[in-house]
């Protein structure tokens, strides 16, 4: 029997909306979290099964009459109901902070879910918890499962491309005495990239390549442009390609090539990597690119102009000779063009799109012979 993953989820701040006097006593206080019905369709699509875990401070007293609790909770679980979102079990601890009989199964105890603990069938290394108090992660650890918290920088979207896409994630950073570069990469999410190296120019062609490469990121450089850009550039380069080498992990399932059709399995074959071609008005770039772990980096280009902006141009090639050095891939990049920024720029956006063909989950096999990528 396959093992079954449970995604436990907090109530209040969570699923719904804290008042400000914390208690959800009347059907009208019910606000569901921004994002919560689509993020939790999909998280039960994906296979998992939901149990709520609840404090809920004084339940059952005067202060807090069971009644009071029981309408809008009811209403909470048919309105998530009528969305195909059902819960396996509902955990509810009634007592308040501090009081003894709660010590072992108000959160961050796990004394409501010990069977869970028990139970062989239940994956808890694949479990999850979400909520938005250190208590929910407290309980997250005690129970052996990850913990998310909702906040000003994790929302419900997010935490579903993490349980669903198994998303392919690295943070790297780098020190030297020249620069610092702090870059992270997330190549199974598009979005905008936020780049500040100190060079727009540059920022700027970082921000084409993650776009046309369907992946997000995030590089701050602090570097010693008082001196030149060459460290600054250099420096991104070898940082951005361990972050994605770190990300790509093994490579198993990878499409590993970029080509002309990257939904054909067979467009790299015997004959070699077909190249792909990118037209900016007067200029055409041509890539062809393998993901091989054997860095190699061969440029057929020449530019016009030394300087673009505040970037020499003869950094383009060495930015590209040095991703390939970092990231273990084999480059081959030709531009020709009239314009020399629509040549670098057309250079960056062909690169991007090289990245995403070749880094495209398209199985699950290692895509070599050699057993090692």
């Amino acid at each position: 029997m396959s093992s079954q993953r449970i995604l436990f989820v907090d109530r209040d701040g969570t699923l719904i909306e804290e008042p400000s006097d914390q208690q959800v006593d009347r059907i009208d206080k019910v606000a569901l979290v921004p994002g919560v019905i689509a993020a939790l369709q999909r998280i039960v699509a994906s296979g998992f099964e939901l149990v709520m875990v609840t404090n809920q401070d004084g339940l059952g007293t005067p202060a807090f009459p069971q009644a009071d609790f029981d309408a809008p909770q009811r209403f909470l679980l048919d309105l998530l109901a009528s969305q195909g979102i059902t819960f396996r079990e509902v955990l509810i601890d009634p007592h308040a902070e501090g009081d003894p009989a709660g010590l072992q199964t108000r959160k961050p105890a796990v004394g409501m879910a010990m069977h869970y603990l028990r139970d062989r069938n239940i994956d808890l290394a694949a479990s999850a918890m979400v909520g938005d108090r250190d208590t929910d992660i407290g309980f997250a650890a005690n129970l052996g499962v990850r913990g998310f918290r909702l906040d000003n920088t994790l929302d419900w979207s997010d935490i579903a491309h993490a349980l669903c896409d198994a998303p392919r994630i690295a943070a790297v950073e780098r020190t030297t005495k020249e620069t610092r570069v702090r870059v992270r990469v997330d190549l199974d999410r598009s979005a905008p990239a936020t780049v500040a190296s100190g060079l727009g120019f540059f920022d700027h062609m970082l921000e084409q390549l993650a776009r046309h490469g369907g992946f997000q990121m995030d590089l701050v450089c602090n570097g010693d442009l008082e001196i030149d850009e060459h460290h600054t550039v250099e420096d991104c380069a070898l940082t951005l390609g361990q972050a994605l080498r770190e990300a790509i992990g093994d490579k198993r399932g990878i499409a590993r090539f970029a080509h002309a059709d990257a939904s054909r399995d067979d467009a790299a074959d015997a004959a070699g990597v077909v190249e792909i071609a990118l037209p900016m008005d007067d200029a055409l770039a041509s890539v062809a690119l393998d993901w091989s772990g054997r860095p190699f980096f061969v440029f057929d280009g020449a530019f016009a102009r030394e300087q673009v902006g505040d970037l020499p141009t003869e950094l383009v090639p060495h930015f590209f000779r040095s991703l390939c050095d970092a990231a273990g891939m084999n480059l081959h990049l030709r531009v020709r063009g009239d314009n020399t920024h629509h040549q670098v720029e057309a250079c960056f956006k062909i690169v991007g799109r090289a990245l995403r063909a070749a880094s495209r989950r398209a199985g699950v096999e290692l895509p070599t012979t050699k057993g090692l990528l």
